[in-house]
């Protein structure tokens, strides 16, 4: 629920600002507000960042399944991550990063998934513990 009332905080995917941004130059104060507006929305995601202490990032590919070695290598070393004392971080995606957070979050360590906002409206994957 938090996570909901939070991310209410930025612009969605189609809206009247997107919209705006895109039309082109508009005047001085106008891109000034909007610059400001981008800062605010990266010191709020740097914030949320640092806060989390020593942590590592998985990258990895979206299409591989439970099935593949590859997903039960990334769960084992999500969950060797965890016991090593570090929070793991991904994208938050399908695949390798769901492996990652889901070897943390059953090892019972801090599982992050950094999402953006997609044209699709992408759900994050359930074995977040933060999202």
């Amino acid at each position: 629920m938090r996570m909901e009332q939070e991310s209410k905080n930025f612009t969605p995917v189609g809206s009247i600002q997107e919209t705006f941004f895109l039309d082109g130059p508009h005047s001085r104060w106008k891109e000034l507000v909007f610059i400001f507006d981008v800062l605010r929305e990266f010191v709020y995601g740097f914030r949320k960042l640092h806060f989390i202490g020593p942590s590592v990032t998985v990258f990895g590919s979206a299409r591989f399944t439970e099935n593949h070695p590859y997903y039960e290598l990334a769960r084992n070393i999500g969950s060797a991550i965890v016991r090593l004392g570090f929070t793991v971080i991904t994208g938050g995606g399908p695949g390798i990063m769901e492996a990652a957070n889901r070897g943390a979050k059953e090892a019972g360590g801090r599982s992050i998934g950094c999402n953006i906002i997609y044209p699709e409206n992408k759900n994050p994957i359930n074995t977040l513990t933060n999202g």
